[in-house]
């Protein structure tokens, strides 16, 4: 192993579960229990996704809606998903750690399930579809709700704009609309207390976010990409006005437009997305903004 960094808690987990048979709901529940901290599965439309709060009786969220994050714990088949998703996962497992052990109150983090999408599914089949419409049930749709996902390689924070091209169809979402920029204040002034000198505003095309998006739920997407990555996107942003709307379509997927994307997301969802390519020295800027996130901008 490159990095000492996997030897701690959880993360001496994190190989097994990377591997090809790894049982990554039961992986995350007994890491959950070995640090005693509480937590429900849920489970909706066939999904199963697990529900991590302080011991704060649930009616305390109803007064003062919690900050909610969320990383996606399933994965594309045949890829170990090292970065997609298991990073995330195990970067807010930690963090529940933290938070519990800081006694911070109103937080709620969930591992969600059926994010990757297959072939031809429309996006409420989604697991954050379904998790969405729950939470709007439970009075918790004025939460914050932040998506970690792909956030193992890199030392740049991108804050995504992906939702602007959705919304660009959706001319009636007005209440939708300012959600989401106000989320995204949330996120850049969190950024600018931590003094973080690596920001980018982004399309990103992956992640919860879409789901949320179509049950009426406002949420915001957080990556990171490697500074020369950053460096060719923005490029191709500025010289493409369309760039921003094609890179979160399924055309660009295609062989002819997949070189526009950033090779660290051209790795996802395939077999070459392992632990060797993660960039471990960089994982304390998520927690810490991931904490930050919680304890209030």
């Amino acid at each position: 192993m490159r990095k000492s960094y996997y030897t701690g808690v959880p993360w001496q987990r994190f190989l097994e579960f990377t591997s090809p048979t790894a049982n990554r709901l039961g992986v995350i529940k007994e890491i959950l229990n070995g640090t005693a901290l509480e937590h429900e599965v849920l489970e909706l439309d066939g999904g199963r996704h697990i529900i991590v709060s302080p011991p704060l009786p649930k009616e305390k969220y109803l007064q003062h809606p919690p900050i909610i994050l969320v990383a996606h714990y399933d994965r594309a088949e045949g890829s170990p998903g090292a970065n997609d998703n298991s990073a995330g996962v195990f970067l807010l497992l930690e963090t529940a750690i933290k938070l519990k052990k800081s006694r911070v109150k109103n937080w709620i983090i969930i591992f969600t399930d059926r994010e990757e999408l297959k072939t031809g599914e429309s996006l409420q089949a989604q697991g954050s579809y379904a998790l969405a419409r729950a939470l709007t049930n439970l009075k918790t749709e004025n939460a914050k709700i932040f998506n970690f996902d792909a956030c193992g390689i890199g030392d740049t924070l991108i804050i995504s704009t992906t939702m602007e091209s959705l919304l660009k169809k959706e001319k009636d979402r007005k209440k939708l609309r300012e959600s989401i920029l106000n989320l995204r204040q949330y996120a850049l002034n969190t950024a600018r207390n931590l003094n973080m000198a690596k920001v980018l505003l982004a399309p990103v095309p992956f992640s919860d976010d879409a789901g949320f998006f179509r049950a009426g739920l406002a949420a915001q997407t957080i990556t990171v990409l490697p500074s020369a990555e950053c460096i060719q996107l923005v490029s191709e942003l500025r010289k493409n006005p369309d760039f921003s709307d094609a890179l979160i379509s399924a055309e660009i997927q295609q062989e002819q437009g997949k070189q526009l994307i950033p090779e660290t997301w051209r790795s996802l969802n395939s077999p070459t997305d392992n632990h060797i390519r993660l960039t471990p020295e960089h994982f304390h800027m998520v927690l810490r903004f991931a904490e930050a996130l919680c304890k209030g901008a």
